[in-house]
């Protein structure tokens, strides 16, 4: 086990003073802490290349889609305009 030039005996001394600065309950909070950290970082890095290869699709899609919303709107205005209001029974 050797990462780059540090051997078992300096990472083993790393990993004592960290023990011995944060406490044993403290270390798994601060895991925790970095996890989310480094998995809220690759979704914003994956969003943000998302974005950049597909910048035309979801314009497209949401142009397409605001056009039908629009359409449908307007058709269901002039079919409510077209209906004769009901014949009341009671006055």
């Amino acid at each position: 086990m050797n990462f780059g030039n540090m051997g078992f005996m300096e990472i083993l001394l790393i990993l004592i003073v960290v023990l011995l600065l944060f406490g044993a309950k403290r270390i798994p909070e601060i895991a925790q802490s970095m996890g989310k950290g480094i998995r809220e970082f690759k979704k914003s890095v994956s969003d943000v290349d998302r974005s950049i290869r597909e910048p035309e699709r979801d314009s497209r899609i949401d142009r397409d889609y605001s056009t039908d919303r629009l359409q449908n709107a307007a058709h269901d205005v002039t079919a409510k305009e077209e209906q004769p209001e009901p014949k009341r029974l009671l006055s």
